[in-house]
């Protein structure tokens, strides 16, 4: 995970450049580098950073994790990628084209699937990039630059975040701060769903639109069938994603994290030395773990998972807000009450020395576990409409937070091969309304793994409210003399 910026056609992209990668340094801290239509630059700290006066530049800040390849990568044209592809070992040598990480097989991917081409047909080159990236197994956001063209993507579910604005000449950023720290105050998130190509020489933009998931046909194999294969893809989409280094795991004692925790275990991963779980809840006055702390604490000693468990004070609870709050951009309750959650245990990972979460999230959006799914007349519509908002309403949240303590999380449950075969899950398969049961292929797939019924039958409550940081936010508002809690969180969003 890193952090990419561009700005084209403004007489600032030097000094934008060294603002927007001094913004985004908590998300590569391994070097830092630059490029523009005819020149490239690296350096191992933005400080000592060199730059020719250029209106035209693309910058890149380094989370190295597969080997050390400085980044902008130029070959026929050039690169700044934020990107995990899991399968881009396999891909480089079917296709042999001998890669040293996952961005540098990304440029050479993509340059093959091009090679073919005039390159001054933006929109051939667009579906041919668009060729390259549906055989890819993982997330991303990047920017290619070739012949006086840049042309923008991120991964189609929005894991990897990027903004844009086109107020004056091009900018994108990995985060919307980065470019209103340079000006451009009207950013918008880019739509996973839409490509952009933008013609440098004539200051014109280009937007496509990408074709997503759908929920027909439905599956119409037996449930046990569908249990299986889809447990199948589960495993492989944990596995896949399990880096050579130690690892961390967001664990709260549910069965999305769980059944992460049971997965890694069951592949021959150490707990305590291959990876290690983690939760966070406010810890009152009265010293009693938070729902979510105890659960975990219970499944933990249970299964042999080492864990790690993070309780913070009031004071630390308000410290905490003043950093989450700015980083999120948000003063929405739930939003930030989930934030501080994994914000917490983030910190705990991030002074254990680990750089890779493993994530829960989207199993819910994916497997009907809202509450609201209960009343649905399309289950899989609706868990449609969920997949396709998840980057509007938690992705970009749970990046940014992780990325803060430069942890670079990885989502197993938003693999595309999943949500593919998940959203043609039928919703009997997922609601059980006679048990009052939901999520009930992936609790079938806990049970057939061995977990425990408790563990299995489980209905957490929402993050904010199992880690009891709502209460201690509802607390301290009432303390600060604040109405209501949005407007106590109002004044965090004030000070950033």
């Amino acid at each position: 995970m890193c952090a990419i910026t561009g700005f084209f056609n403004t007489q600032n992209a030097v000094s934008s450049t060294y603002k927007a990668l001094s913004e985004l340094k908590n998300r590569g801290r391994d070097g830092s580098g630059t490029c523009g239509l005819d020149w490239v630059t690296h350096s191992y700290n933005i400080n000592t950073l060199e730059m020719p006066q250029d209106n035209n530049i693309l910058g890149h800040n380094l989370h190295s994790i597969v080997k050390y390849v400085p980044q902008p990568i130029a070959y026929s044209g050039k690169i700044v990628a934020n990107c995990e592809i899991y399968n881009w070992k396999k891909l480089s040598k079917i296709y042999n084209l001998d890669a040293e990480n996952d961005s540098d097989f990304l440029i050479k991917f993509i340059e093959y699937q091009i090679s073919n081409t005039d390159f001054s047909n933006p929109v051939r080159i667009k579906d041919n990039i668009e060729k390259a990236l549906s055989k890819i197994i993982g997330v991303y956001s990047f920017a290619y630059m070739l012949d006086g063209y840049v042309y923008v993507f991120r991964d189609i579910i929005g894991v990897k975040p990027l903004w844009y604005s086109s107020s004056s000449g091009f900018a994108f950023a990995s985060e919307k701060k980065a470019l209103i720290k340079t000006g451009y105050l009207e950013a918008y998130e880019l739509n996973p769903r839409e490509s952009i190509c933008y013609d440098i020489t004539n200051n014109f933009f280009y937007f496509y639109t990408r074709n997503f998931f759908d929920t027909r046909p439905e599956h119409k194999k037996q449930l046990h069938t569908i249990q299986k294969e889809f447990s199948n893809i589960l495993e492989d989409a944990v596995s896949i994603r399990v880096p050579d280094e130690p690892f961390g795991i967001l664990f709260s004692g549910g069965i999305d994290s769980t059944i992460i925790a049971y997965i890694c275990k069951k592949m021959g991963k150490r707990p305590g030395t291959d990876f290690t779980c983690y939760v966070a809840g406010f810890k009152g006055n009265d010293s009693v773990y938070s729902p979510d702390v105890s659960y975990a604490k219970k499944v933990a000693d249970e299964l042999g998972l080492d864990l790690k468990i993070k309780q913070i004070t009031y004071q630390e609870v308000e410290d905490y807000l003043t950093t989450v709050v700015s980083l999120i951009e948000d003063t929405s309750v739930p939003k930030v009450g989930v934030a501080l959650t994994m914000y917490a245990a983030c910190v705990a990972a991030r002074e254990d020395g680990i750089r890779v979460m493993f994530s829960g999230s989207g199993a819910d959006e994916l497997l009907a576990g809202y509450n609201r799914h209960w009343q649905s007349e399309d289950v899989n519509y609706d868990c449609y409409q969920d997949i396709l908002n998840i980057y509007q309403k938690n992705t970009y949240r749970d990046d940014v937070v992780s990325m803060n303590n430069n942890i670079e999380l990885r989502v197993p449950y938003l693999d595309r091969r999943l949500i593919d075969y998940g959203l043609k899950i039928p919703a009997h398969c997922k609601i059980d309304n006679k048990q009052s049961q939901n999520k009930l292929i992936l609790r079938n797939v806990g049970k057939k793994l061995g977990l425990h019924d408790d563990f299995v039958q489980r209905n957490k409550k929402a993050a904010q409210y199992g880690s009891r940081f709502d209460k201690a936010i509802t607390k301290l508002a009432k303390n600060s003399g604040f109405k209501t809690k949005t407007q106590y969180l109002e004044q965090f969003y004030e000070k950033s």
